[in-house]
């Protein structure tokens, strides 16, 4: 009898454990699903390294502001040529905020005229020029820090600005979120195939209209993951603007090899269209 009770003791407690893992993988958020790829040697070897680029700029400089949880953070900011409270959030692909982000963000600060921009960094000064760092630097963000970054980014910005946001891959799902912790503030999001939310309560909350922009050829962001955002999103009554191109992850960096240069035209374009409709 002894034995039997010990068993039943011990099958209760791995039937326990087995249900709280299996709990903690469903409930995993949406950007740590996309940070738990990472562990993917597939999906990892996937991402070419990027072919070397240096962006040299007048305009914007490095800043430090306080995120939610006390610490520093940082990033790279160029301030609107004319007093405006028009803020756009770049946030950068899992290899970091590189020059190439620079260059992105310069681009938008440029074409749009009456918005400050601010590349934010979620890799704490961090950036990869492999895909094994840049694979190591993306599983050590967690939700909480992240989320912590973005708030204090937020706070930074001011109670009074208006805010838009645009990240590809790791930082197109992270584009997403910082809308939603915009709140009120959320004026338009972009997100280049990044991981999209799956929650539909969470997304009830959305006050901005999404870009969303995929690769049909994209095995981890794949067809099937954005035909279930947009049924959720039309479920959470938001607006999403879905294109598509037949292109694959990451085909809207000219520093990557896959780079795709008609995809990424037509995708700027509606970028920018997008940034332009909502931007005042």
């Amino acid at each position: 009898m002894k034995n039997w009770s010990t068993l039943l003791i011990f099958l209760s407690v791995m039937s326990s454990a087995a249900t709280q893992q299996k709990m903690s993988c469903c409930s995993a958020s949406a950007t740590d699903a996309f940070a738990q790829l990472a562990s993917d040697q597939t999906f990892v070897k996937s991402h070419q390294e990027p072919l070397p680029f240096t962006f040299f700029s007048d305009n914007g400089k490095d800043i430090i502001f306080k995120a939610a949880d006390g610490s520093d953070a940082y990033g790279w900011e160029i301030k609107s040529r004319t007093p405006s409270n028009n803020y756009i959030f770049v946030i950068h692909e899992w290899w970091g905020l590189n020059d190439y982000i620079k260059k992105e963000s310069e681009g938008l600060w440029e074409t749009l005229g009456n918005a400050s921009v601010i590349a934010i960094d979620l890799y704490d000064k961090k950036v990869a020029t492999t895909r094994e760092d840049a694979a190591k630097y993306m599983q050590t963000v967690t939700s909480e820090r992240a989320s912590a970054i973005i708030k204090g980014a937020i706070a930074y910005v001011g109670s009074q600005a208006k805010i838009y946001t645009i990240g590809w891959c790791f930082g197109g799902g992270w584009s997403l979120q910082a809308s939603l912790l915009a709140g009120d503030q959320a004026g338009g999001c972009v997100m280049y195939y990044g991981m999209p939310e799956k929650d539909v309560d969470k997304l009830r909350t959305l006050q901005a209209n999404v870009l969303g922009i995929f690769g049909n050829k994209d095995q981890y962001i794949n067809t099937k993951l954005v035909d279930d955002f947009a049924a959720n999103m039309n479920k959470a009554g938001k607006k999403l603007i879905l294109k598509r191109y037949d292109a694959d992850h990451g085909f809207a960096n000219p520093s990557n090899p896959s780079f795709d240069k008609s995809s990424r035209a037509d995708a700027w374009n509606n970028t920018i269209e997008f940034f332009k409709d909502r931007v005042k």
